[in-house]
């Protein structure tokens, strides 16, 4: 199993059923680090459906209490295991990132630090669980991303996610349904 992308790169890879082994060995890591129970660190993204193709990136959702109250203490325990806080900026959630090695060129794991059990929570679990389920979306799902490589310049992670953003707010939607 090779995992990584560098910045801004867009490659998918076929299903790899080391990517479980691999989230739970990080889960492991995280639990042994931040004393977290194990119902708060789940598996998310496209390396936790079953039989699609994915980013090489294992994505792990980190639920806590108030991710306003993420402190400098446990980011230095997640970079005891080598996560290490990102810039990125997006609403309700705070971004951690593992690198293949100290030049910081390519990220192999990432942490979604969000508040536990509320709505984007909910929703990133609903998505890979209702994929799991449901084979019809889960096929529609890897077409869309197999179709962005195939049409556009595959070097902008953000255009790449923009392009299934429909997709996965219309799965988002059916949990309120």
């Amino acid at each position: 199993m090779k995992l990584g992308l560098k910045n801004n790169e867009v490659r998918i890879v076929p299903f790899d059923v080391e990517w479980k082994i691999e989230f739970s060995n990080v889960k492991r890591e995280i639990q042994s680090v931040l004393e977290i129970d194990e119902n708060h660190i789940e598996h998310i993204g496209s390396t936790a459906i079953e039989g699609i193709s994915a980013k090489p990136i294992i994505d792990i959702l980190l639920g806590v209490d108030d991710i306003h109250k993420i402190d400098k203490e446990m980011e230095r325990k997640l970079r005891v295991i080598g996560f290490y806080r990102l810039r990125v900026v997006r609403p309700n959630e705070v971004v951690f990132a593992k690198f293949e090695d100290e030049t910081f060129d390519v990220k192999t794991h990432y942490i979604h630090a969000v508040a536990f059990k509320e709505e984007l929570w909910e929703n990133l679990i609903f998505f890979r669980d209702y994929l799991n389920e449901h084979n019809n979306e889960k096929m529609e799902y890897a077409n869309i991303k197999e179709d962005y490589l195939r049409q556009n310049n595959p070097t902008d992670i953000n255009e790449y996610t923009d392009f299934k953003e429909e997709f996965v707010k219309k799965i988002f939607a059916k949990r309120h349904l």
